[in-house]
């Protein structure tokens, strides 16, 4: 009697020790909302993500609609917001509104998603006068609650001298006005390994985003990317480097998906998945 007491006593931690384990994946799993962007109005997409098992969401923008329907989105699939993709040009141009929507959704982090090729710097000096600008901006953001990240693409890899545009600005914007988005395909396509530059910049990077490259001649139509867990990149090596450099989110991307549902819903469960063999440390 008494040793199967026992028994069940240990099924039962064992049972806890699960659950807490799937509730913490769940807890650092999100999907960026550009993945669905052509799934319908606002309304369709995030009960999209919502019926996938998403919890947390990274948005785009305003997806159209003010704030309180966009509370109202959110409050009836249940999703949180942990991040959200916003242009620098934006950002200086209407700081007022757009952080007052952010904070309206509970949103805590804006990441610069992108540079137009017309407005890329073409030097390193251009680079630095570009970092410079995120700085600033990361700084002002600080004083209303908000954190600044900056989210690359391949070009991003660029070298001038030893150093990619990416090292120039993070080693020209301080720690507390910015951190990174690393979108660890485009580090990839651009020729560098992404667990070095995680490793490179711990404790600066706020999320990775979990995506997967095919490679060419795979997956052509939809730019070769491929669900994540998938495609070519070593994902052992990188959550491995994630985990010890403080990676809080890991966010579910795809830029160019035929089928929506079967790519976020078979990336999250790869990722959840691989979250568990790579548990924090």
């Amino acid at each position: 009697m008494i040793k199967r007491a026992m028994l069940c006593g240990l099924l039962l931690v064992a049972s806890l020790g699960a659950y807490a384990q799937a509730k913490e994946t769940r807890h650092e799993i999100a999907l960026q909302m550009y993945t669905l962007r052509n799934v319908g109005d606002a309304d369709a997409q995030f009960a999209m993500a919502g019926k996938a098992g998403f919890k947390n969401v990274e948005l785009v923008g305003t997806h159209g609609v003010d704030a309180p329907a966009l509370q109202k989105i959110l409050k009836k699939n249940q999703l949180n917001v942990v991040a959200a993709h916003v242009q620098l040009s934006a950002l200086e141009q209407d700081f007022a509104t757009t952080v007052a929507f952010n904070k309206a959704v509970g949103n805590t982090h804006i990441v610069v998603p992108w540079i137009e090729a017309a407005d890329r710097p073409t030097t390193q000096q251009g680079w630095v006068d570009y970092a410079k600008r995120l700085d600033a901006m990361g700084a002002k953001l600080r004083n209303e609650g908000i954190t600044l990240a900056f989210h690359n693409h391949d070009f991003e890899m660029k070298k001038y001298g030893t150093d990619s545009v990416l090292d120039i600005i993070m080693k020209n914007t301080q720690r507390d006005n910015l951190v990174l988005e690393l979108d660890v395909a485009w580090v990839s396509r651009g020729g560098q390994d992404p667990a070095q530059f995680i490793t490179r910049y711990a404790g600066r990077i706020y999320a990775i985003h979990a995506k997967d490259n095919s490679g060419i001649g795979v997956r052509d139509d939809e730019m070769n990317f491929s669900p994540m867990g998938e495609g070519i990149l070593e994902w052992n090596s990188i959550l491995n480097a994630a985990r010890k450099s403080g990676v809080q989110w890991f966010i579910v991307e795809h830029d160019s998906p035929k089928d929506p549902w079967a790519i976020i819903t078979t990336s999250r469960k790869n990722l959840d998945a691989l979250l568990k063999q790579h548990p924090p440390h």
